[in-house]
């Protein structure tokens, strides 16, 4: 074993503390040698010239300046060091078609939702279905929820290839001038449901409910929110 000056009397707690190990070590006396200074690259260079009038010499920079500079100060978009091409997410392999889901935050948070697909943004394509817990199809963050070992068959579920990132965004409404009426109305105007969307909705979760009838445990689980009693530790639970 090497020896040290600073031995440990029991293992974590050493003779010296650091200040007193640090002189002991004397590293402070070492002076470091100090490197000459490098001398200057020039910049310019002394061309001779003719003609008597001329001063038979000129100083000439050896890198000569653009003849051409902007008018203005045009802004140069930064380098990313990023990878152009987009990474695709991956998703957790606890995750696959059919793992019931169990969302963690959000409005719909504690529901037990059917995980059918991911999507191309990497985000999770899921139902509730809506006629057992009124859960409509929706897109999760995978941080967000936590997969359990219970599995829905969803072979028979036909998930149209139209249901992509762009079904969920929302239509901007169009701005309304900053009058009394429209501050302080009546009424707020509600949106109505697309027609389109619910048709969806019920081709989706047709399959998933028909399933769902001949396990009755299955779909009473699904319709039960998930909470934590008092003295549960969720890192415990098996779910």
């Amino acid at each position: 074993m090497p020896s040290t000056k600073n031995p440990s009397l029991i293992p974590g707690v050493s003779k010296y503390s650091r200040s007193a190990a640090y002189r002991l070590k004397g590293r402070f006396n070492i002076k470091k040698a100090k490197t000459p200074p490098k001398a200057p690259k020039p910049t310019t260079k002394v061309v001779p010239v003719g003609g008597a009038k001329n001063g038979n010499a000129r100083v000439v920079p050896l890198v000569r300046a653009p003849k051409y500079y902007p008018a203005e100060d045009v802004r140069k978009p930064k380098i990313s060091r990023k990878a152009k091409k987009p990474v695709p997410t991956k998703i957790r392999p606890s995750i696959t078609p059919g793992t019931v889901l169990i969302i963690l935050a959000g409005r719909f948070a504690g529901k037990r939702v059917v995980f059918l697909k991911a999507l191309p943004s990497g985000l999770l394509l899921i139902t509730g279905p809506f006629k057992i817990n009124g859960v409509p199809l929706r897109r999760v963050n995978q941080a967000y929820v936590i997969a359990t070992s219970t599995k829905v068959d969803i072979s028979g579920v036909t998930i149209p290839e139209t249901i992509t990132d762009a079904t969920f965004k929302k239509e901007k409404a169009a701005k309304k001038a900053d009058t009394e009426e429209a501050l302080f109305g009546k009424k707020v105007e509600v949106r109505p449901v697309d027609a389109a969307k619910v048709a969806l909705q019920k081709s989706v979760d047709a399959s998933i409910v028909a399933s769902l009838k001949k396990d009755s445990t299955l779909k009473a689980y699904l319709n039960a929110s998930f909470y934590l009693t008092k003295g549960q530790a969720p890192h415990k639970l098996k779910f």
